[in-house]
């Protein structure tokens, strides 16, 4: 499933992240790597998220979420 479909604290798994080249280095540099858990806080509108990854709060527009494969995962 697509970041942009994930519910709202919900815990994921990074599974893809089809980006520019600039773009994806720049996620992976502040964290986002394959197999990385995120947790969605909250959503504003369409595909709009705040999600936790790595103890950090980040905003996310739907043009980045929509194009990042997850897997919801257990709660730990």
């Amino acid at each position: 499933m697509k970041l942009c479909d994930a519910e709202k604290g919900g815990d994921y798994v990074v599974e893809n992240i089809d980006l520019p080249f600039e773009m994806q280095r720049r996620l992976e540099a502040l964290g986002m790597t394959d197999k990385t858990p995120v947790t969605v806080l909250n959503r504003k509108g369409k595909g709009i998220l705040i999600i936790k990854l790595r103890g950090t709060r980040f905003a996310l527009g739907c043009n980045i979420t929509k194009n990042i494969e997850v897997e919801p995962c257990e709660r730990q």
